[in-house]
């Protein structure tokens, strides 16, 4: 093969990014751009598509020129993007008919709940693996047709598409000629029937949103279609596409039945591969999707925490104790522990395995001798006893106890934290030497469908530990207590 790279496309919450990564699975450019955040109400959190599309493509733009190559040189190009979060546009024109809704968005509460009274929480998670919440797509997508002035009308014509972030952004690379997903992304839709692998009709009547608006899924790793925008002189084919945290748990490897990852992102998101069938989880984890190669599915079962590393974010924006993200670890670290206190990021809700959508942060424990570095402290071991209690329900799901956890994601970076949660788990954190392994599943992904590399064996050689945190011995008995009576006082 002449193409020497694979470019990968993330598109998150805050920020869109372009990696470029040769054959051994190395970084060789990196653009980043961030975007718009909106919050209309308090509770809502929407994007601009377009502006989505616009910092996508700069940022393609500029990893590719930053080494002079073009798309030639370019094997194709694998999709990791921020999921749950909903775009509707117009199909003759590709505008869409209302801003982004972000997957933090907690507008259909109300709806959810409604379903719930009309008891069909057992039928949703039969079908789709998911528990009734706010968070996926399907309440977002009824919302604007509901809101939308015509929407509906339109729907109704056939004149609309729905599509996740990798259905917009393939639908922008192609110029409108291909409607697509994965089943990774479709699986977080709660329209989607994880046993048929196909969208459920009695889900998508049961919303009112008419099948014509829907992408046709697709397997994690195939020839999608090739490019038509002008950013590249030769035509790129599209070739691997999944959801964010489905392709960390494949960067990392995980591909085997049993193994773990955490992603410390903007939240924190907890997957364990169970092979290939669903397990549905009595302990509120979610079952979904892990990808789909050739004819083989892998499932996996997760932990979404909503608020990680955007705890930080507050400290630094809200409180103002912080003046950089990457100061908070320093901080923290000027005290030997949380003098009592206990910080619950339940800034936008609970995720698991608490689920409440109405739950508000807490910070307790504060005393006259209360420093910022004890909050800073409180907010870093918030998000690793978050992670604890999604480990201990996935132990309990799974029938297996966690041999280690691998790790990444911008927080993982902070060994402070890191060292906390080998002790509070009593097993090995690894952190892997590449931490973008988010783009990396992507890449990878890509690279298989066009036989950039030739086997998931091949691949599996090029992934190195960069530092595994073992645990200390610590005493974390009281420290376990103190975060059981700060969850008391949140859950509502």
């Amino acid at each position: 093969m002449s193409a020497k790279y694979i470019l990968a496309l993330d598109q998150g919450t805050s920020s869109s990014r372009a990696i470029v990564f040769d054959h051994d699975g190395n970084i060789c450019s990196v653009a980043q751009q961030e975007f718009t955040q909106y919050f209309p109400q308090p509770g809502w959190v929407e994007h601009d598509p377009m502006e989505i599309w616009a910092s996508e493509a700069a940022v393609i733009a500029e990893a590719i020129s930053r080494i002079g190559i073009g798309g030639l040189d370019i094997a194709a190009i694998g999709i990791t993007n921020q999921r749950e979060t909903t775009i509707v546009w117009d199909a003759q024109t590709g505008v869409p008919v209302h801003n982004a809704i972000v997957w933090q968005d907690r507008r259909t509460s109300g709806f959810c709940d409604e379903l719930k009274e009309r008891g069909l929480v057992d039928k949703i998670r039969q079908k789709t693996g998911l528990i009734i919440d706010a968070y996926f797509s399907g309440t977002k997508i009824k919302w604007i047709l509901d809101n939308v002035p015509g929407a509906r009308e339109k729907a109704q014509k056939g004149q609309l598409r729905f599509g996740t972030v990798d259905s917009w952004l393939v639908w922008q690379l192609t110029r409108g000629e291909v409607h697509i997903t994965d089943v990774s992304n479709a699986s977080r839709t709660m329209l989607f029937n994880i046993n048929t692998l196909e969208w459920d009709k009695e889900l998508l009547e049961l919303l009112d949103i008419p099948a014509s608006m829907m992408p046709r899924v697709c397997s994690s790793s195939e020839i999608y279609g090739h490019t038509k925008t002008t950013i590249f002189a030769h035509e790129v084919p599209i070739a691997g596409i999944a959801g964010d945290q489905q392709a960390a748990l494949f960067g990392q490897m995980c591909t085997a039945p049993g193994s773990v990852k955490n992603t410390y992102g903007t939240g924190c998101f907890l997957l364990m591969n169970t092979g290939e069938k669903p397990i549905l989880s009595k302990n509120n984890l979610l079952t979904t999707v892990a990808w789909k190669i050739g004819n083989t599915v892998n499932y996996a079962l997760e932990g979404s925490i909503f608020v990680g590393g955007s705890v930080v974010q507050w400290l630094r924006d809200g409180l103002g104790i912080i003046r950089s993200s990457g100061e908070i670890e320093a901080l923290a670290a000027t005290v030997p522990d949380n003098g009592g206190v206990y910080f619950v990021p339940a800034l936008t809700g609970m995720g698991a395995p608490y689920w409440d959508q109405y739950a508000h942060g807490v910070i307790c424990g504060i005393t006259r001798g209360t420093t910022a570095a004890h909050i800073a402290r409180a907010a870093l071991e918030g998000i690793a006893f978050q992670t604890m209690d999604i480990v201990n329900a996935m132990e309990k799901d799974a029938g297996v106890k966690l041999s280690e956890l691998k790790v990444d994601g911008g927080a993982s970076r902070n060994n402070l934290m890191m060292q906390f949660q080998a002790d509070i788990l009593g097993t090995n954190v690894i952190r892997p030497q590449v931490t973008e392994t988010t783009a990396m599943g992507a890449c990878y992904l890509a690279g298989l469908a066009v036989g950039f590399w030739s086997s998931l064996d091949e691949i599996k050689q090029q992934w190195q530990a960069e530092r595994t945190f073992t645990p200390s011995g610590a005493d974390v008995k009281a420290a376990k207590e103190g975060w059981v009576d700060a969850i008391s006082r949140t859950i509502s």
